[in-house]
Protein backbone atom coordinates (compact mmCIF):
# COMPACT_ATOMS: atom_id res chain seq x y z
CA UNK A 1 0.00 0.00 0.00
CA UNK A 2 1.48 3.53 -0.80
CA UNK A 3 1.87 6.02 1.86
CA UNK A 4 -0.34 8.72 1.12
CA UNK A 5 1.09 10.73 3.71
CA UNK A 6 -1.98 12.15 5.33
CA UNK A 7 -1.21 12.03 8.76
CA UNK A 8 2.13 13.24 8.42
CA UNK A 9 3.09 15.38 11.59
CA UNK A 10 -0.53 13.77 13.31
CA UNK A 11 -0.69 12.13 16.72
CA UNK A 12 -3.27 8.90 17.16
CA UNK A 13 -4.42 6.96 19.27
CA UNK A 14 -5.79 3.65 18.81
CA UNK A 15 -8.47 1.57 21.13
CA UNK A 16 -8.46 -2.14 21.29
CA UNK A 17 -5.06 -1.60 18.91
CA UNK A 18 -3.68 -5.01 19.21
CA UNK A 19 -5.67 -7.10 17.10
CA UNK A 20 -8.57 -7.10 14.09
CA UNK A 21 -9.79 -3.50 12.79
CA UNK A 22 -7.72 -2.02 15.39
CA UNK A 23 -4.30 -3.21 14.48
CA UNK A 24 -5.27 -2.69 10.75
CA UNK A 25 -5.84 0.89 11.26
CA UNK A 26 -3.14 1.73 13.83
CA UNK A 27 -0.82 0.02 10.52
CA UNK A 28 -2.41 2.54 8.29
CA UNK A 29 -2.26 5.49 10.07
CA UNK A 30 1.61 5.08 10.61
CA UNK A 31 2.16 4.22 7.13
CA UNK A 32 0.72 7.47 6.25
CA UNK A 33 2.88 9.25 8.63
CA UNK A 34 1.45 9.50 12.15
CA UNK A 35 2.91 8.56 15.38
CA UNK A 36 0.54 6.20 16.66
CA UNK A 37 -0.53 5.20 20.64
CA UNK A 38 -1.59 1.44 20.70
CA UNK A 39 -4.09 1.24 23.56
CA UNK A 40 -5.58 -2.65 24.73
CA UNK A 41 -5.94 -4.84 27.37
CA UNK A 42 -3.40 -7.77 26.06
CA UNK A 43 -0.04 -6.45 27.23
CA UNK A 44 1.57 -9.59 25.31
CA UNK A 45 -0.20 -8.65 22.07
CA UNK A 46 0.49 -5.33 22.32
CA UNK A 47 4.39 -5.15 21.83
CA UNK A 48 3.33 -7.49 18.85
CA UNK A 49 1.48 -5.03 17.39
CA UNK A 50 3.77 -2.25 18.04
CA UNK A 51 6.45 -4.30 16.33
CA UNK A 52 3.80 -4.67 13.05
CA UNK A 53 2.25 -1.50 12.61
CA UNK A 54 5.11 0.42 13.70
CA UNK A 55 3.30 1.98 16.83
CA UNK A 56 5.13 4.63 18.96
CA UNK A 57 3.80 4.38 21.78
CA UNK A 58 1.78 1.28 24.01
CA UNK A 59 -0.62 1.31 26.39
CA UNK A 60 -1.58 -1.66 28.37
CA UNK A 61 -4.97 -0.69 30.43
CA UNK A 62 -8.67 -1.81 30.80
CA UNK A 63 -10.61 0.72 29.52
CA UNK A 64 -13.41 0.55 32.06
CA UNK A 65 -11.45 2.06 34.73
CA UNK A 66 -11.72 5.81 34.18
CA UNK A 67 -8.74 6.90 36.25
CA UNK A 68 -6.69 4.82 34.08
CA UNK A 69 -7.75 5.85 30.64
CA UNK A 70 -6.92 9.10 32.19
CA UNK A 71 -3.17 8.17 33.10
CA UNK A 72 -3.17 6.37 30.07
CA UNK A 73 -4.38 9.62 27.64
CA UNK A 74 -1.38 11.94 29.96
CA UNK A 75 1.27 9.31 28.90
CA UNK A 76 0.30 8.65 25.11
CA UNK A 77 -0.11 12.44 24.81
CA UNK A 78 3.37 12.89 26.52
CA UNK A 79 4.70 10.51 24.32
CA UNK A 80 3.33 11.49 20.64
CA UNK A 81 3.87 15.50 21.67
CA UNK A 82 -0.09 15.46 21.28
CA UNK A 83 -3.29 14.12 20.07
CA UNK A 84 -4.62 14.74 16.97
CA UNK A 85 -6.93 11.40 16.17
CA UNK A 86 -8.67 9.16 18.39
CA UNK A 87 -10.08 5.78 16.83
CA UNK A 88 -12.14 3.64 19.43
CA UNK A 89 -12.04 0.35 18.34
CA UNK A 90 -12.03 -1.66 21.42
CA UNK A 91 -14.69 -3.78 22.06
CA UNK A 92 -16.59 -7.35 23.13
CA UNK A 93 -19.32 -9.74 22.07
CA UNK A 94 -20.71 -10.87 25.28
CA UNK A 95 -22.95 -14.25 24.93
CA UNK A 96 -25.49 -15.50 22.26
CA UNK A 97 -28.36 -15.75 24.15
CA UNK A 98 -31.80 -14.30 24.29
CA UNK A 99 -32.85 -11.80 26.85
CA UNK A 100 -34.94 -13.63 29.12
CA UNK A 101 -31.89 -15.76 29.60
CA UNK A 102 -28.72 -13.09 29.36
CA UNK A 103 -26.69 -13.46 32.81
CA UNK A 104 -26.20 -10.24 34.12
CA UNK A 105 -22.75 -9.67 34.75
CA UNK A 106 -21.94 -10.18 31.10
CA UNK A 107 -24.53 -7.52 30.36
CA UNK A 108 -22.71 -5.22 32.59
CA UNK A 109 -19.33 -5.95 30.98
CA UNK A 110 -20.38 -5.51 27.35
CA UNK A 111 -22.07 -1.90 28.07
CA UNK A 112 -19.16 -1.11 30.23
CA UNK A 113 -16.58 -2.11 27.90
CA UNK A 114 -18.09 -1.05 24.60
CA UNK A 115 -20.28 2.08 26.04
CA UNK A 116 -18.49 3.22 29.00
CA UNK A 117 -14.90 2.55 28.21
CA UNK A 118 -15.74 4.33 24.78
CA UNK A 119 -17.40 7.54 26.78
CA UNK A 120 -14.15 7.53 28.99
CA UNK A 121 -11.82 7.64 26.03
CA UNK A 122 -13.74 10.19 23.96
CA UNK A 123 -13.94 12.42 27.33
CA UNK A 124 -10.16 11.91 27.94
CA UNK A 125 -9.53 12.99 23.93
CA UNK A 126 -11.69 16.53 24.30
CA UNK A 127 -10.00 18.84 26.40
CA UNK A 128 -6.72 17.60 24.77
CA UNK A 129 -7.84 18.31 20.95
CA UNK A 130 -9.81 21.75 22.39
CA UNK A 131 -6.05 22.90 23.33
CA UNK A 132 -5.04 23.19 19.56
CA UNK A 133 -8.70 23.17 18.36
CA UNK A 134 -8.19 20.34 15.99
CA UNK A 135 -9.33 16.54 16.20
CA UNK A 136 -10.74 13.49 14.59
CA UNK A 137 -12.42 10.98 17.13
CA UNK A 138 -14.06 7.91 15.28
CA UNK A 139 -16.18 5.36 17.46
CA UNK A 140 -16.52 1.66 15.86
CA UNK A 141 -20.33 1.11 16.59
CA UNK A 142 -22.00 -1.78 14.77
CA UNK A 143 -24.94 -2.36 12.20
CA UNK A 144 -26.54 -4.06 15.01
CA UNK A 145 -26.49 -0.87 16.81
CA UNK A 146 -29.28 0.17 14.00
CA UNK A 147 -31.25 -3.32 13.11
CA UNK A 148 -30.91 -4.90 16.73
CA UNK A 149 -29.48 -8.60 16.45
CA UNK A 150 -31.48 -11.47 17.81
CA UNK A 151 -29.44 -13.36 20.94
CA UNK A 152 -26.95 -10.41 20.99
CA UNK A 153 -29.00 -7.71 22.89
CA UNK A 154 -26.28 -6.62 24.91
CA UNK A 155 -23.94 -5.64 22.08
CA UNK A 156 -26.79 -4.42 19.71
CA UNK A 157 -27.68 -1.98 22.70
CA UNK A 158 -24.35 -0.78 23.50
CA UNK A 159 -23.75 0.03 19.68
CA UNK A 160 -26.71 1.97 19.62
CA UNK A 161 -25.68 4.06 22.17
CA UNK A 162 -22.72 4.49 20.71
CA UNK A 163 -24.28 5.98 18.00
CA UNK A 164 -25.84 8.43 20.37
CA UNK A 165 -22.78 9.76 21.36
CA UNK A 166 -21.49 9.90 19.14
CA UNK A 167 -24.14 12.33 17.40
CA UNK A 168 -24.19 14.24 20.77
CA UNK A 169 -20.55 14.67 21.11
CA UNK A 170 -20.32 15.83 17.41
CA UNK A 171 -22.94 18.74 17.68
CA UNK A 172 -21.19 19.87 20.99
CA UNK A 173 -17.79 19.82 19.38
CA UNK A 174 -19.50 21.41 15.85
CA UNK A 175 -18.34 25.28 16.57
CA UNK A 176 -14.19 23.58 16.37
CA UNK A 177 -12.71 21.91 14.21
CA UNK A 178 -12.51 18.54 15.68
CA UNK A 179 -15.21 16.18 14.26
CA UNK A 180 -16.60 13.18 15.82
CA UNK A 181 -18.06 10.18 13.45
CA UNK A 182 -18.72 6.64 14.10
CA UNK A 183 -19.08 3.45 11.61
CA UNK A 184 -21.34 0.59 11.65
CA UNK A 185 -19.69 -2.37 9.65
CA UNK A 186 -21.55 -5.57 9.16
CA UNK A 187 -19.63 -8.63 10.42
CA UNK A 188 -16.22 -8.49 9.98
CA UNK A 189 -13.95 -12.11 10.39
CA UNK A 190 -11.78 -10.91 13.00
CA UNK A 191 -10.76 -12.29 16.98
CA UNK A 192 -13.97 -11.62 17.80
CA UNK A 193 -15.81 -14.38 15.92
CA UNK A 194 -14.40 -16.22 18.85
CA UNK A 195 -16.68 -15.16 21.15
CA UNK A 196 -19.99 -15.94 18.91
CA UNK A 197 -21.74 -19.42 18.01
CA UNK A 198 -21.34 -20.51 14.75
CA UNK A 199 -25.43 -20.14 14.60
CA UNK A 200 -25.03 -16.32 14.94
CA UNK A 201 -22.38 -16.05 12.58
CA UNK A 202 -24.35 -17.51 10.33
CA UNK A 203 -27.18 -15.29 10.94
CA UNK A 204 -24.98 -12.36 10.66
CA UNK A 205 -23.64 -13.28 7.32
CA UNK A 206 -27.78 -14.22 6.14
CA UNK A 207 -28.15 -10.57 6.24
CA UNK A 208 -25.80 -9.14 4.10
CA UNK A 209 -26.65 -8.83 0.64
CA UNK A 210 -22.95 -8.91 -0.97
CA UNK A 211 -22.91 -12.86 0.59
CA UNK A 212 -19.08 -12.22 2.26
CA UNK A 213 -18.44 -10.71 5.49
CA UNK A 214 -16.40 -7.41 5.36
CA UNK A 215 -12.59 -7.65 4.91
CA UNK A 216 -10.52 -5.75 7.78
CA UNK A 217 -8.80 -3.71 5.20
CA UNK A 218 -12.47 -2.38 4.45
CA UNK A 219 -13.11 -0.97 7.45
CA UNK A 220 -10.04 0.74 8.18
CA UNK A 221 -9.82 2.85 4.80
CA UNK A 222 -12.91 4.02 6.46
CA UNK A 223 -12.12 5.10 9.40
CA UNK A 224 -8.43 6.30 8.09
CA UNK A 225 -10.83 8.90 5.63
CA UNK A 226 -12.51 9.81 8.65
CA UNK A 227 -9.48 10.45 11.30
CA UNK A 228 -8.15 12.61 8.11
CA UNK A 229 -8.59 16.53 7.62
CA UNK A 230 -10.53 15.89 4.12
CA UNK A 231 -13.23 14.29 6.27
CA UNK A 232 -14.08 18.29 7.35
CA UNK A 233 -17.41 18.40 6.72
CA UNK A 234 -18.98 15.66 8.48
CA UNK A 235 -19.88 15.47 12.36
CA UNK A 236 -22.39 13.73 14.53
CA UNK A 237 -22.34 11.17 11.17
CA UNK A 238 -23.21 7.63 10.46
CA UNK A 239 -21.21 5.87 7.91
CA UNK A 240 -22.00 2.48 7.07
CA UNK A 241 -19.78 -0.50 5.70
CA UNK A 242 -22.19 -3.57 6.08
CA UNK A 243 -22.17 -5.01 2.52
CA UNK A 244 -25.35 -3.79 1.37
CA UNK A 245 -27.62 -4.67 4.92
CA UNK A 246 -27.76 -0.92 5.78
CA UNK A 247 -31.39 0.11 5.00
CA UNK A 248 -30.92 3.61 6.45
Amino acid sequence: MASLNRFQGRKAIVTGGASGIGLSVAGRLAAEGAAVSLWDMNAEALERARAESGAADVQALDITDPDRVDAAMQASVAALGGLDVLVCSAGITGPNTTVRDYPTDAWRRVVDVNLNGLFYCNRAAVPVMEKTGYGRIVNVASIAGKEGNPNASAYSASKAAVIGLTKSLGKELAKTDIRVNCVTPAAVRTAIFDQMTQQHIDFMLSKIPLGRFGAIEEIAALICWLSSEEASFSTGAVFDVSGGRATY
